[in-house]
């Protein structure tokens, strides 16, 4: 009788576990969407002439890099908030603003990377064909380097999603979160958990099976 109880808690999670899934999802697309423009500003920045320019960028690239997700989530929900800005904000805009910001500093690397990695040769083709510099970069070197940006980028993807099991200490009801609160309800850490790690890889290794896949396809 209680090895069928425990077993149950196997399946009876789950309702759970996929309500948190929902909102892992949500806020990693959420985060990464907005990092991707954020990647992409500082990592061109970064490559900038202009020393004010690039210096920020590399600034915020360092900060962010440097210190852990976690710390980052706390002052943004409570040290930003409360200590700057006066008011709060919601849990939910909050995992968002983290996740962006933080895998933005690792995407604007990526772009940096790519960009970097195409040939002078072709800025050089760009402009004797009459183009700008930014024509250049825009219908010349961004198409290739973003090629080159696609396996790391999803990368990044599992990268932030296994990050959001942190946002459980602001409350957000993702995967880790409801489970949580599920074994706290029924005393069944082990099943619960089991099915935890299950979720996320269920996810995150066809992710990464795809993406082996996809750069083989695309060194050819």
């Amino acid at each position: 009788m209680i090895e069928a109880i425990q077993e149950s808690h196997y399946y009876n999670s789950l309702p759970f576990l996929l309500k948190g899934l929902r909102w892992t999802a949500f806020i990693t697309f959420a985060g990464l969407f907005i990092g991707f423009i954020l990647g992409a500003i500082f990592g061109l920045g970064r490559l900038s002439k202009s020393k004010i320019i690039s210096t920020l960028s590399t600034v915020y690239v360092e900060v962010v890099r440097g210190t852990p997700m976690l710390a980052q989530i706390l002052f943004i929900y409570a040290g930003l908030t409360k200590g700057i800005i006066g008011f709060n904000i919601d849990a939910v805009t909050a995992s968002i603003t983290a996740i962006a910001i933080n895998a933005g500093a690792y995407i604007a690397e990526i772009v940096r990377g790519a960009v970097y990695s195409i040939e002078k040769g072709q800025h050089e083709a760009g402009r004797a064909m009459g183009l700008t510099q930014r024509q250049t970069m825009r219908y010349i070197i961004w198409p290739q380097a973003f090629k080159r940006m696609i396996p790391p980028l999803g990368n990044q993807f599992v990268i932030s999603l296994k990050d959001t099991s942190l946002l459980s200490v602001i409350a957000i009801p993702e995967i880790v979160y409801q489970g949580k609160q599920y074994y706290n309800i029924t005393y069944s850490p082990f099943q619960t958990l089991v099915m935890v790690c299950l979720l996320y890889l269920v996810i995150t290794i066809p992710t990464s099976l795809y993406l082996r896949r996809l750069e083989r396809k695309l060194d050819v």
